[in-house]
């Protein structure tokens, strides 16, 4: 039986090596510095992006992949899959839902479905993965799509910034706008939840910022998958990773560095926890 084939967009973060064991198919988007364009992680590397940031007088835009990029990697994968199960970055954070679902509606030989997850990076990544692995498994279509479906409250996505001007010169705050004016000055702590940035506190050092992040990420819950996230802060990765270790098994952790979407929306320096809570069923 031809597999159930995954897709999703680069805001994953999923490391490379991750996707192609699993074979997940990954849709990269757009990051603009002045007239040039690239593709996340496919024209730019991870390197390469961050030291254009830190190199650029003004903060580069993103964009989602195209209509015909989706329609091209969706038409390649109908040839050798029963079905298609797309997921994205939040709806509200992007168009690149929109730009799956157009792609989808031009596809009549097999299903596809286009799913908002809501989120961002890891957090949407592990929703790729439980797919991938479902499809793996040799789940038919509509398991996989409910279990996604199903994961989607379970997913958190947690962030510790070095500060939060990359955030508003790209409006991305959501609920919380009104504490930008004390935030500017310490290490904001965010949540990325249902397609919206919202500030959780302010902490005047990174130190207790790190351990308000571990504290956080303990008072979720039992976890049934945990990442940590960078933006070009392997160090600072690293030290948040020792502190989780008393949460869950470092073994089992993964560290990812964030591309070039989160990367120009989150800053350089930042860090932080995807989780996937534990399924209580």
């Amino acid at each position: 039986m031809k597999p159930v084939a995954i897709v999703t967009d680069s805001t994953s973060d999923i490391p490379a090596q991750l996707a192609e064991q699993l074979g997940i198919h990954i849709i990269p988007c757009n990051v603009h510095f002045a007239q040039e364009v690239f593709r996340d992680r496919v024209d730019l590397s991870l390197d390469q992006f961050y030291e254009k940031l830190a190199s650029s007088p003004q903060l580069p835009k993103t964009s989602q992949p195209s209509v015909g990029m989706f329609l091209e990697l969706y038409r390649a994968l109908e040839e050798r899959s029963s079905a298609i199960v797309s997921i994205h970055l939040a709806g509200r954070l992007s168009g690149t839902l929109q730009s799956a679902a157009l792609a989808a509606q031009e596809i009549h030989s097999v299903p596809i479905a286009t799913i908002d997850s809501g989120t961002a990076s890891m957090a949407l990544g592990w929703l790729a993965v439980i797919a991938a692995r479902a499809s793996e498994r040799e789940l038919g279509f509509d398991a996989i799509v409910s279990m996604v479906l199903a994961a989607i409250p379970r997913v958190r996505l947690l962030a510790l910034l070095e500060n939060l001007d990359n955030v508003i010169k790209g409006g991305r705050i959501g609920k919380g706008a009104a504490l930008l004016g004390t935030l500017l000055s310490v290490k904001p702590l965010i949540e990325v939840k249902d397609g919206e940035v919202i500030p959780l506190e302010k902490v005047r050092t990174w130190l207790k910022a790190q351990s308000r992040l571990v504290d956080m990420t303990q008072a979720l819950g039992p976890l049934d998958e945990l990442a940590v996230l960078h933006t070009h802060a392997p160090h600072a990765a690293q030290q948040l990773a020792s502190q989780l270790e008393a949460i869950f098994p470092r073994e089992r952790m993964l560290i990812a560095e964030a591309g070039a979407v989160l990367g120009t929306h989150a800053g350089r320096g930042a860090v932080g926890v995807a989780a996937l809570l534990r399924d209580s069923g």
